[in-house]
């Protein structure tokens, strides 16, 4: 059984861990706030870069390279911003990802520990219940191991497709833009 003492130590580490959770929340937020105003400053600003320069247009030809000009840049601004949203998102993510795995190692050695002392003070003839009971610690934590691994695999394959489709939408602006010219 726990003390008093460890189980306020507990307690503590939780609302320590809940704490700092919330920071890293908070800072992604503001992080994702600064991303869009600088965006909508960067926008308000183009527009009116565009609104002046389509004012001097005299005529199709210049009106159609003006057009031209315009999408690649709106292009890869909007790749840009696509690419910090995902990396401040991500970096997010990781830091409750690492929380999540090391109070799950936490509970695991917990688990782990309760199991062992039963079994060092199970009373005789109770060895199968106790081997019954180490056997299925012993498979929960494989599970979760292998979860956590599926989790992984699966961010990295997320996170690399991301990157190839803004590449790849890129690369055909890019293609579009130069067909116009």
């Amino acid at each position: 059984m726990m003390t008093a003492e460890q189980i306020m130590a507990s307690h503590k580490a939780n609302l320590e861990t809940l704490f700092g959770l919330t920071g890293k929340a908070f800072e992604g937020m503001e992080k994702m706030v600064e991303l869009n105003l600088a965006a909508s400053k960067a926008v308000l600003a183009d527009v009116s870069a565009n609104s002046q320069a389509l004012l001097t247009v005299k005529d199709a030809q210049e009106l159609m390279a003006l057009q031209a000009s315009v999408l690649q840049p709106v292009a890869e601004k909007a790749a840009a911003y696509s690419r910090h949203l995902y990396d401040i998102a991500t970096s997010t993510g990781t830091e409750f990802t690492k929380v999540a795995e090391t109070k799950a190692a936490e509970a695991q050695a917990s688990v782990s520990a309760l199991v062992d002392s039963v079994s060092k003070n199970a009373p005789a003839g109770s060895d199968s219940v106790v081997s019954i009971m180490k056997g299925a610690v012993t498979a929960a934590n494989s599970a979760l191991e292998s979860v956590q691994k599926a989790v992984k695999q699966a961010t990295e394959m997320a996170e690399a497709n991301f990157h190839a489709v803004s590449t790849t939408a890129a690369t055909a602006t890019k293609q579009a833009t130069a067909k116009k010219r």
